[in-house]
């Protein structure tokens, strides 16, 4: 099986087979990357080389196995998934106590009890602190796998004790490769490999659902229209847009995208735009800001989406942002 099936990150591939292959995995691995780069992708085939009944090779899983179906499907007796409800979300303390309860058992029909805590950076005090003792003493036949979207935002002593690899976005040509393969036309392909910036989940996200794209066409239109409004304007949109918190995050990520090209644009690099079909707005904003304004407006926006993890009332966020964003 080539690469474990996964398109790209063929260095964190190589050092997981290793592991599996000497019988020396760790007990905790944290995988960090944006969100669709396949991180839980790769936790899921770390746990299939674990455990799987017909290895093509030593750390080579099969993928056809019945461990390596219910794996794939999160429905295996020896794999404990935990999360937070919904993205942008809490994980909390009792599904940690829940899941470690689960990783003190002897394996049910497996050689490891595999658990997957993705998106980390959404446990709360209590639940980091949860899983620190077990980090420290894990079970001979536990390995704990972690994602985050960057070790920064998780406490240092969860980091130090975990392997840690770092997931990077691929090459925008090996993402237009990929949609092409699976029946995007290349013009399609290399705006979704933009858009994605390089993730080739998301990428795929965006191809097999169309609406998604039209939602990011409808909320970077809406920028547009709340960057000249007045303030009584940006007052009532804010006041729409907090009432679906997840609506909010979802907006305010697509913005932080955008307004990333045109910090990009003001410093004059030459990395590709992740917006490229917005580009002429882009280089307009560019035009008629500063480095400092554009850098600020950045910030504002990554802020914004820590705030919304801290529970910080919505509608005020969205006010403050509006009225923050450049006079342009």
């Amino acid at each position: 099986m080539d690469n474990w099936n996964l398109l790209g990150h063929e260095w964190a591939v190589d050092m997981l087979r290793r592991h599996v292959a000497r019988k020396e995995p760790r007990h905790a691995y944290l995988i960090c990357g944006a969100p669709g780069l396949g991180r839980r992708t790769l936790a899921l085939r770390l746990a299939q080389a674990l455990n799987c009944e017909k290895l093509l090779a030593p750390g080579e899983p099969c993928l056809n196995c019945r461990s390596c179906k219910q794996i794939e499907a999160m429905r295996h007796p020896d794999l404990t998934l935990v999360q937070a409800a919904e993205e942008g979300g809490t994980l909390k303390v009792d599904q940690i106590r829940e899941a470690l309860r689960a990783l003190n058992l002897k394996p049910y029909q497996s050689p490891y009890r595999a658990a997957l805590f993705l998106r980390f950076q959404e446990a709360n005090a209590n639940a980091a602190n949860a899983l620190l003792k077990t980090l420290e003493e894990a079970p001979q036949h536990a390995v704990l796998i972690l994602t985050a979207d960057s070790p920064e935002q998780l406490l240092p002593t969860i980091v130090s004790r975990c392997e840690v690899l770092r997931l990077r976005p691929l090459p925008l040509e090996a993402v237009v490769a990929d949609l092409i393969e699976r029946g995007a036309d290349e013009e399609r392909a290399r705006l979704l490999a933009h858009i994605s910036g390089g993730r080739p989940g998301a990428a795929r996200k965006l191809f097999d659902d169309e609406s998604a794209l039209e939602k990011r066409e409808e909320r970077l239109n809406d920028l547009q229209t709340i960057l000249p409004a007045s303030r009584v304007e940006k007052f009532s949109y804010a006041d729409k847009i907090s009432k679906d918190k997840d609506a909010m995050r979802q907006t305010i990520l697509v913005w932080l995208s955008y307004w990333r090209d045109v910090l990009l644009r003001v410093a004059g690099a030459e990395t590709p735009l992740t917006n490229v079909d917005r580009n002429m707005e882009i280089e307009f904003l560019a035009g008629r800001l500063d480095l400092s304004s554009a850098r600020k407006t950045v910030v504002a926006h990554e802020s914004a989406l820590g705030q919304m993890e801290r529970n910080v009332n919505p509608r005020l966020l969205m006010e403050v942002l509006l009225l923050d964003l450049p006079k342009a």
